[in-house]
């Protein structure tokens, strides 16, 4: 239960910062375009690790008992649905798929006028 708490208190202070830093950016700069996607990022981010916390308590909750083969199964759907949602979240966060990341890393070192 301290690990689901933990997971919790993570995502609910992620969006308190998150939000924080919304207003301060957009009132700091007046760009709410850019504080807005930069809100968006860092909620995810908070989101990500809140749910990273939560998956974990699941799996040690169905070890710690004696394991059923209804509780695993459930335990299977839980992490299934979880990771599927990390997944969105990374892909909106980065704004890029995943197995993208070395592509775009690598055009971003390039030198202007270097081919790929």
């Amino acid at each position: 239960m301290a690990i689901e708490a933990a997971g919790v208190m993570v995502i609910v202070a992620a969006a308190v910062v998150a939000t924080l830093a919304f207003l301060h950016g957009g009132l700091a700069s007046g760009d709410w375009t850019s504080a807005l996607r930069r809100y968006r990022a860092n909620l995810g981010r908070g989101i990500l690790l809140g749910l990273e916390l939560l998956v974990a308590a699941d799996i040690i909750g169905t070890v710690a008992i004696t394991p059923t083969l209804e509780g695993l199964v459930v335990l299977g759907l839980i992490v299934l649905i979880r990771t599927f949602l990390s997944f969105s979240l990374e892909v909106e966060i980065e704004g890029r798929w995943p197995w993208r990341r070395a592509e775009s890393e690598s055009a971003a070192g390039a030198r202007p006028g270097e081919s790929l």
